[in-house]
């Protein structure tokens, strides 16, 4: 790249370190005095450190996937790769994140210093997984070309309004995430919206493994729990635009430091997550050359492309439309970079 390229950077949320990921710190992280000071608050309090985890010698569905450790290994992962880019070739412009990819979000934007945005991130996984509350089921409603089918998702918003509205049920939007919902339920809620709509791709309904009901009014003892133990104080102006789960975007210098921290231990833990609305901003605000997603993972990817594909963006209607868009961009940076790609990495660090 000769000019500098304009990016907002997509921070992802739970579910996106599994066992590929594993070593993934190891390979990437590029800052091992700020890995020891992660691994010194996991001491602290009484947790596995990161670098223990992260060099197991076999992934563990049931340990690693569990919210006081997974959510610390992507934040790391995050913030490592963030680190990463190559600020001589890429000029970040914006940042924003899906679900728990909010708190490594503030870190990346500067609302939060490295340390503080790993203690919040680790403590509302901690405290997540403490009382999982509730969980959650993933479920499509764009076709297999990723196209919109807004009466499809009006009548699965009419089942789940229905299953909410029955005793001893709860079921609602917990994120808008693309071309998929996803949503938080109680167990009879989950299991009745299963039971209700049609298999598809021979996968969904998909039940997410070891999530409570995020995003939910489930949510509200949690986020109590985030607001007693996690100070305003830790928050402060930020060093770039942050766009939040609702497309509201936080300006450097002009944060009410206040509303950022009710936001983040309030509206942002227990109402849905709009990431579709966040990426559509994202696109229209900042109209950047490029979107990179950091790792771990890279199945965030499907989700910001349909996000793209909703807002019209370089019109683009379709699955081929995104395709084609990523062949004719400049070859070496195509309008998506996932960073857990192993060979489009090398285009932003």
């Amino acid at each position: 790249m000769s000019a500098k390229k304009t990016a907002v950077v997509i921070c992802p949320g739970r579910g996106t370190y599994n066992a590929t990921e594993l070593g993934y710190l190891s390979r990437h992280f590029p800052d091992a005095g700020m890995m020891a000071q992660f691994d010194a608050e996991r001491a602290r309090m009484g947790q596995d450190s990161l670098t223990t985890l992260d060099g197991a010698e076999r992934f563990s569905l049931s340990r690693h996937s569990r919210g006081d450790n997974a959510s610390a290994l992507i934040y790391a992962a995050t913030l490592g790769d963030f680190m990463a880019i190559n600020r001589n070739t890429v000029e970040v412009v914006a940042v924003t994140g899906n679900s728990m990819g909010w708190y490594s979000a503030l870190a990346c934007g500067g609302a939060l210093s490295a340390v503080d945005g790993f203690q919040v991130s680790n403590t509302m996984g901690s405290f997540m997984q403490q009382a999982l509350i509730g969980g959650q089921v993933i479920y499509p409603w764009v076709d297999d070309d990723w196209r919109p089918q807004p009466t499809r998702r009006e009548a699965l918003l009419s089942v789940v309004a229905d299953i909410d509205a029955r005793a001893d049920h709860v079921l609602t939007l917990s994120i808008d995430l693309g071309g998929m919902l996803v949503l938080a339920g109680n167990e009879a809620g989950l299991s009745a919206f299963e039971a209700t709509v049609d298999p598809v791709q021979g996968r969904f309904p998909m039940r997410l493994g070891n999530h409570a009901g995020f995003h939910s009014h489930l949510q509200a003892p949690v986020a109590a729990q985030g607001r007693a133990a996690l100070p305003p104080s830790f928050f402060r102006q930020p060093d770039l635009p942050m766009i939040d789960g609702r497309g509201t975007v936080w300006w450097p210098g002009a944060c009410d430091l206040q509303s950022l921290w009710d936001y983040t231990l309030g509206h942002q833990v227990t109402e849905v997550y709009d990431f579709t609305r966040a990426i559509t901003v994202a696109a229209r605000e900042f109209a950047p050359d490029m979107f990179i997603v950091t790792g771990p993972g890279s199945t965030l990817g499907g989700a910001v492309a349909q996000s793209l594909i909703r807002a019209d963006w370089r019109g683009m209607q379709c699955k081929d439309d995104f395709k084609s868009e990523q062949a004719q961009s400049n070859e070496k940076t195509p309008m998506l970079i996932s960073m857990g790609i192993q060979d489009q990495r090398p285009v932003v660090v």
